[in-house]
Order: C-alpha cells, then structure tokens, then sequence
C-alpha cells in the first residue's frame, strides 16, 4: 500500500494497525483517552491523505506520527487546562505535579515493559490483590470480602506484591498499606 487513495485503503490500514496504536497510546494515557487519539489519528490520516509522501515513510509510521503529535497536543493542553483550572480557585499549580505528570508520560512506555514483567513473576493471588487496589480501586476490607480471604491475609498479600514491585522497580514510591 502506497497512500490512502480510497477508504478502503484507510479501512485496510485501520485493520492493520489501530489495536497497536491503540496499546501504544494507552500506556501513556489512558484508556479513554488513547480510544480518543486512535480515531482523531485516522481521521486526521484520512483528511490529510494528500499530504502522505512515501519515500518519507510508510503509512504506519505515518499514523504513529500523526497520533505521537496528537498525544503531545493532549499533554499540552491538559498542562495549560490545570494550570487555569488552578488560577481559577486563586491557587498556584504547583509546576512540580505538570512536570511530574509529563515525566510519567514520557517514562510510561519503559515502565510498563517492566511492569508486566515484574506482575508476570508475581503469585497469583498478590498479583489478584494489587491489581484489585490499583485497577478497581478496592481497599483491602472490599478485597477480603469479594475474595473470601482473612483482611490480614489481604494486607498481607498486597505488602509483599508491593515489596517485590518497589524492589525490582528501583524503589517507586506509592505506598499506604491501609
């Protein structure tokens, strides 16, 4: 496939290439938002199919290009959008949790390779109470109870996960055993 001369081609390159663009996103943003990027991408792909020169690059990468720009203008505009949302409330942002939020994006990819790993070693009953508090935002009592585990097995459970995490992450902060 040389360029987007019909939407079938764009159809083809949609196929072909939306679940990993999809994956690349979400580890830096969310999953809402990397739905979001993926359609305004090909839409943007579609609309600027002129543009496309392919001795410059392929269409897939010049779809990641398109949803990395995408990506950029997002962290941008969520910067400036908590910034006035803080001037608004007479208060500062503190420029630390900016930088710190566009730090995470642009370390998000490199840390979810390790991520995963580190999960995969993990047992399988503290990988189930870590993603519990992390991805459904149970606390340990909640877990307990869906799980039919003792609490201190629970909290247990989560100290460990989150000791062997901080241990082969490099000591990432994030605690509160509660």
């Amino acid at each position: 496939m040389t360029g987007l001369r019909d939407a079938a081609e764009l159809v083809e390159l949609y196929d072909n290439q939306a679940r990993s663009l999809h994956r690349y996103l979400a580890v830096r943003v969310d999953v809402q938002v990397a739905d979001d990027l993926v359609h305004e991408a090909f839409l943007t792909a579609w609309e600027r199919r002129a543009d496309f020169d392919p001795s410059r690059a392929g269409l897939k990468a010049w779809v990641y290009g398109i949803a990395t720009n995408l990506l950029r203008q997002h962290v941008r505009t969520e910067g400036r959008r908590l910034r006035a949302l803080a001037r608004e409330h007479g208060r500062r942002v503190v420029t630390d949790r900016v930088d710190e939020r566009m730090a995470a994006v642009i370390d998000a990819e490199t840390l979810a390779a390790d991520l995963a790993e580190t999960l995969a070693e993990l047992r399988p009953e503290e990988r189930d109470v870590l993603l519990l508090v992390a991805w459904a935002d149970l606390t340990p009592a909640e877990i307990a109870e869906v799980t039919d585990t003792p609490v201190a097995t629970v909290r247990t459970r989560l100290f460990r996960a989150r000791a062997r995490l901080r241990a082969r992450m490099g000591g990432l902060e994030g605690d509160g055993d509660a």
